[in-house]
């Protein structure tokens, strides 16, 4: 066996699987800008009355998953978990316990879209990001 393909399982071991754009998928909640095709702030997901949005995207994609905060409380996006049943897409609470992501929820697909407008932006996006680019 070769010094460098020992030293790379040796590091695999140590440090885990090498992982693509690990900040962007620390920010979406495990998934990737581009497979995004909807994310909400935590403000946007804690706010009384749920974004239509969602469930029009849910009900076009259904093989789209949700993905949920788990710094948020579930009575914050349980609304969103039964707009998910509803359509028969599938949800996953996300927990990083070393990142906190601006984001409460985001509709990914399994595959790159490359969809230009993700984001609702509206003043409870504009107050989480006053001082910061989500680019």
């Amino acid at each position: 066996m070769k010094e460098e393909s020992v030293d790379f399982y040796l590091q695999q071991g140590i440090f885990g699987h090498a992982e693509t754009k690990p900040d962007e998928r620390r920010m979406f909640l495990g998934s990737l800008r581009e497979r995004a095709l909807l994310a909400l702030t935590k403000g946007q997901v804690s706010r009384n009355k749920p974004y239509q949005e969602v469930e029009q995207i849910l009900k076009v994609n259904r093989q789209a998953t949700v993905l949920l905060n788990g710094e948020l409380s579930y009575a914050s996006y349980s609304q969103y978990v039964k707009m998910a049943n509803a359509a028969g897409c599938s949800f996953k609470v996300v927990n990083h316990h070393e990142a906190h992501s601006p984001f409460g929820l985001v509709i990914e697909l399994p595959n790159a879209v490359n969809q230009e407008h993700i984001y609702i932006e509206d003043e409870l996006f504009q107050k989480a990001f006053a001082h910061e680019s989500v680019e």
